[in-house]
């Protein structure tokens, strides 16, 4: 059970990070499927490294909005921008394709486009401001956590919901997690947010998440007929800015 565990977090981590945790083609058949119940773990140590740089950064006495700034630059060096390369191909294909093809044609190609470019500003600068103004930093810390956390357990979900919209690449072979570990994923991060904030700010989030991870499946069934890699990179980083907004709507007036 240990060395099962044990490996499981090594596929997340090479999965949703650029650690050195292993290669996809070193992977058994499966392996990817089965890793999805330590997904918000993997999430949490991607904000937990946000949290650590926004709480250096407000220790030297920087303003908030620049200790947000190095917080999401700290995640986006762990995870080697690849939730926000999603975002961009995502936006790219589905902006400027006219048919399914044009679509998944436009998300393979590794330039950036007009689309793509917009959606990455946006993104970034939702993470920034949303960050900037939860102002304390242990309060804007254990939020980054907590959205680390719940954005990357609704993934399992897109991976269970919807068929691979292409017959190869990652997507087609990682396999269908099973419903129980997609519940496990979705336990383990609704634990971490109600342990680390407030029951509303909680609960803002998890709401804000979850509308986020239900957009971008419902698009991209209707866009392109399934999930890619592309698909769930922005489901993570919109349920991220999803769940920093919805905390942030539902925090206690100070």
């Amino acid at each position: 059970m240990l060395r099962e565990t044990i490996d499981d977090c090594k596929v997340a981590l090479g999965f949703l990070t650029r650690l050195p945790a292993g290669r996809p083609e070193r992977w058994s058949a499966g392996a990817l499927a089965a890793s999805v119940a330590v997904f918000p773990l993997i999430g949490a140590l991607v904000g937990a490294a946000g949290a650590l740089a926004l709480a250096l950064a407000s220790w030297l006495g920087l303003p908030p909005l620049l200790a947000a700034l190095l917080a999401v630059t700290a995640q986006i060096l762990l995870t080697g921008g690849l939730h926000e390369d999603g975002l961009a191909d995502l936006a790219d294909g589905f902006g400027g394709g006219r048919t399914r093809a044009d679509k998944l044609r436009i998300m393979r190609d590794p330039r950036l486009g007009g689309f793509g470019a917009l959606a990455l500003v946006l993104a970034t600068l939702a993470r920034i401001a949303a960050l900037a103004a939860l102002a304390a930093p242990a309060l804007a810390g254990a939020a980054l956590v907590a959205a680390g956390a719940v954005s990357r357990a609704g993934l399992p979900a897109i991976m269970t919901a919807l068929p691979p919209a292409r017959g190869e690449g990652l997507s087609a072979t990682a396999g269908r997690p099973h419903p129980l570990r997609v519940a496990a994923a979705i336990g383990i991060a609704t634990l971490l947010a109600l342990v680390l904030l407030a029951p509303g700010m909680a609960l803002g989030g998890l709401v804000g998440a979850a509308g986020a991870l239900l957009v971008v499946g419902a698009l991209a069934l209707r866009q392109i007929g399934g999930h890619t890699g592309d698909v769930l990179g922005a489901a993570q980083q919109l349920a991220e800015i999803g769940f920093l907004l919805g905390a942030l709507a539902l925090r206690a007036p100070v």
